[in-house]
């Protein structure tokens, strides 16, 4: 539990959550102690989240449900193209900012449509690193005068549909990322009769930073070396097709957290760049890929789930970097593309979860003990009533080796479960005194042994989400995102909290948290008093949505797209609903057909009533709420 003498304060709401470090402008807290939205930051109204929230119940929404603010989605595009473009105007560099959305960040229809259409008037384009994404990105791409970047190993029908884009009048660039992908394109197109552009990938020697530094670097997965790269540039002259080559290519991995792995990887990119000018390649364009990172936990530092530059240093950084080599090797600059996906998208979206119980630590009354109680749990009511700032660490260990010996002799029948019960919840009523001695700021910075108490000492709080679905990066990599109540933070909040979710995997849990530079393995809650208690979730519109998976078959969440309206008395209106899936949905992904499970059960009802196990009408009332069921939401209604 946790305490503090002064009065609570919206400010330290604010540094208690980080929000104003994370929140890019986007968000804070409001006088009403609610976290509110500025989609378009300054330029525009502030949203309350609990009035998103009051909005979609009546719509007969339920969480948890996933709001995406597509004006932020709007403001973020037209941010990145600005800040390049405010770049090369600083530094008169001569090309162009051509910068493309690869899909895989984020491939819902809505999302990408978005994109394009507040990407329009800087023709924004699109990336693809499949086949899938091809199809869907040649139908939606409608700027003649944007690029289209093909990403990923190509076969044959891949290449037949990027020349598709080129017979239609299509920015397309085949990207090569293999040497024997050039004489398969070189060949299909000839077959079709059209011009390829192309592009190539060199795998550079600077490598990235962070959890995605292995897709960077000599041993990266896509890229030609430098041998290869001549091999190919060889077999374009002998085939007289020189004037296709349009591109340089690299990527040194995503959320690239330190500035200087951005610096050494345009540099050299650029040096390749210059280099085959010199050979007689007119090449227009030079791609840095992707990797612009998000401050998630808001420390500005090169910790994996932060960033130590803003937008503007980093595009400052790739412009004067690239002009920098030219200048140095007398070549033309290039237009500059990028494949920013991750900051573009990933603070649009705010997942928002209701918690519905917790599970705590016995920490309950502890009499004083009586004359006939065991020796051990005498023994540890003495230690609690030693205990104080002093000797705290000392009563620690006493206590630590009293509960093993009170488990030991449990095991071998010499204890009962009263006593065994009476020593635990005195334990933890001495660990919860320690930790509170810490968190009065009466003994410097806590050891590690009694952090690591303090961790069990947390409350678990449940929640009606999944992890595996809504939270995949941060189970598989470990990724940290920014976790606040949306509202009572005008309380101080007095419990130290861990996560944990609907599915029946031990793994379903939450107990890492951004804590500036560092990370820290509770959350400050406000203790559940009988009303709905929110969580939002934040930062969450990269890779989230499309990489959840069906564990417990729980499926996707529904999602409410809030536009701003300045006519409308809340300034906001739900455009779209996206409904969540139903439990008949998630079943007829596993193979599942609805209707046969309804006659399967429909058989083992009337076998019960035959039995007299049940009532005829009894039996069709259970079969109605089967099959009715059957079509209600897979998360729980709270």
């Amino acid at each position: 539990m946790i305490t503090n003498s002064a009065p609570w304060s919206r400010e330290q709401a604010l540094q208690v959550y980080n929000i104003d470090r994370w929140g890019g402008d986007y968000f804070s807290i409001n006088a009403a102690g609610n976290i509110s939205a500025r989609p378009k930051r300054a330029a525009g109204p502030e949203l309350d989240l609990t009035a998103v929230v009051a909005a979609a119940r009546g719509q007969q929404l339920s969480l948890p449900l996933l709001i995406r603010f597509q004006d932020l989605l709007r403001h973020q595009v037209a941010a990145l193209n600005e800040s390049f473009r405010h770049a090369i105007r600083e530094h008169n560099y001569q090309g162009q900012y051509r910068g493309v959305f690869p899909i895989k960040v984020n491939q819902l229809r809505e999302v990408v449509e978005e994109i394009q259409d507040a990407g329009a008037p800087y023709n924004f384009g699109l990336e693809v690193g499949s086949k899938p994404e091809l199809f869907a990105a040649l139908a939606i791409h409608q700027n003649p005068e944007s690029l289209l970047i093909c990403n990923g190993y190509k076969d044959a029908e891949f290449i037949r549909m990027a020349l598709l884009g080129r017979k239609l009048n299509k920015q397309v660039v085949m990207v090569i990322e293999k040497l024997e992908e050039l004489p398969r394109v070189l060949g299909v197109a000839a077959e079709m009769g059209v011009d390829p552009l192309l592009g190539i990938r060199v795998r550079l020697q600077a490598k990235g930073a962070g959890k995605w530094a292995s897709s960077g670097g000599e041993n990266a997965k896509f890229g030609l070396s430098t041998a290869e790269l001549l091999a190919a540039v060889e077999l374009l002259r002998q085939q007289g097709k020189e004037h296709l080559f349009q591109l340089v290519h690299f990527h040194v991995g995503s959320q690239i957290p330190d500035l200087l792995t951005v610096q050494r990887a345009v540099r050299e990119a650029a040096r390749y760049y210059a280099k085959l000018r010199k050979m007689g390649f007119a090449i227009n364009y030079l791609d840095v890929g992707g990797g612009l990172g998000v401050d998630y936990n808001g420390s500005r530092t090169t910790a994996e789930s932060s960033t130590n530059y803003t937008l503007e240093e980093y595009t400052r950084d790739i412009v004067h970097n690239i002009a920098d080599i030219c200048a140095e090797e007398q070549v033309p600059q290039p237009d500059i593309v990028s494949e920013s996906g991750r900051a573009v998208v990933a603070y649009h979206s705010v997942l928002l979860v209701e918690v519905f119980g917790s599970i705590a630590k016995d920490k309950g009354h502890f009499p004083a003990p009586a004359a006939d109680d065991h020796k051990l749990v005498k023994d540890i009511a003495a230690v609690l009533k030693k205990l104080n700032r002093r000797n705290r660490r000392e009563c620690l260990h006493q206590a630590k080796l009293i509960k093993e010996e009170a488990a030991t002799r449990f095991e071998v029948g010499l204890l009962d479960l009263p006593a065994k019960a009476r020593v635990e919840t005195g334990f933890w009523k001495i660990v919860e005194s320690i930790v509170q001695l810490y968190h009065r700021g009466v003994g410097g910075k806590m050891p590690d042994e009694v952090r690591e108490f303090q961790s069990q000492l947390a409350a678990q709080y449940l929640c009606n989400f999944s992890v595996f679905q809504s939270l995949i990066d941060h189970w598989a990599v470990g990724q940290l995102f920014p976790i606040a109540p949306i509202h009572r933070l005008n309380e101080e909040p007095t419990e130290d909290a861990t996560l944990v979710d609907i599915t029946c995997d031990s793994d379903g849990k939450i107990d890492t948290f951004i804590n500036d530079d560092d990370v820290r393995h509770t959350l400050p809650l406000h203790s559940l008093n009988g009303q709905p208690y929110i969580l939002g979730f934040f930062l969450m519109g990269a890779y989230q949505d499309v990489m959840g998976d069906l564990h417990n078959l729980f499926g996707p969440v529904t999602e409410a797209h809030v536009f701003l309206d300045e006519d409308e008395p809340s300034g906001f209106y739900i455009e779209e609903v996206i409904p969540g899936f139903t439990i008949s949905q998630v079943l007829d992904d596993v193979q599942y057909e609805t209707n046969v499970l309804a006659r399967q059960m429909k058989a083992q009802i009337d076998q019960a009533i035959k039995a007299d196990v049940l009532k005829p009408s009894e039996g069709m009332r259970w079969l109605e709420e089967y099959e009715k069921g059957l079509t209600k939401p897979t998360y729980l209604a709270i």
